[in-house]
């Protein structure tokens, strides 16, 4: 397991260069922002469509909930991209015994108020367009290890381009609950009404 080394100057340096950069690609960035809870750290599931889906969370976590950036990375691409680590980046060996601690780390991180912690719950790059988002395992016992006070928050991301030759992204936050309030038998069935709304609202063009 490759553990994160988070630094702090070097996370604070690459903000201001993924800041840059966003303002070059996108057209504008929409955040449907929800109440962070005080003294809780932040679990943020998000759906994964395309390259850009662990830095706009990153951004999400840096300017909107000013919590300290954590992802949890497939070990063969954290391997080819060391440099994540370094940004707060830790890696999981699915279908491997060594996954339970790749958990108790993301749990362990999780104790802490001031850290966010950025899981897909996907597992795998799919289609924006894809009619379910389905849950993989391990996402009961994580949030069942953590100690301290943790919010869950899904967020969808829509792309479209619409009026402009750069994408705009709007990013739809749902409150799932904390860590020792969350109904796990309802909690795909939330995520998932809330991802088709999102859809929806996206159609409607103004």
């Amino acid at each position: 397991m490759i553990k994160a080394k988070r630094n702090k100057l070097f996370s604070r340096f690459f903000a201001f260069i993924l800041n840059r950069v966003f303002a070059k690609k996108f057209n504008k960035i929409i955040v449907n922002e929800i109440p962070i809870l005080e003294n809780h750290s932040v679990l943020l599931l998000c759906n994964h469509f395309s390259w850009w889906d662990g830095f706009l969370a990153g951004h999400l976590i840096d300017s909107h909930f000013k919590k300290h950036f954590h992802i949890m990375m497939q070990e063969d691409h954290l391997q080819k991209r060391k440099w994540i680590k370094y940004l707060g980046g830790f890696s999981i060996k699915k279908s491997s015994r060594e996954s339970l601690n790749s958990l108790q780390y993301a749990a362990s991180l999780l104790n802490d108020p001031k850290n966010a912690l950025v899981l897909f719950p996907q597992g795998a790059l799919e289609s924006m367009h894809c009619e379910q988002i389905h849950l993989e395992k391990g996402y009961e016992y994580l949030i069942k290890q953590i100690k301290g006070d943790c919010q869950i928050i899904f967020c969808v991301n829509i792309m479209d381009y619409f009026e402009s030759f750069k994408p705009s992204i709007t990013m739809n936050l749902l409150d799932c609950g904390t860590n020792k309030k969350i109904n796990f038998e309802n909690l795909s069935a939330i995520i998932n009404l809330h991802y088709s709304a999102a859809k929806k609202k996206a159609v409607r063009i103004n």
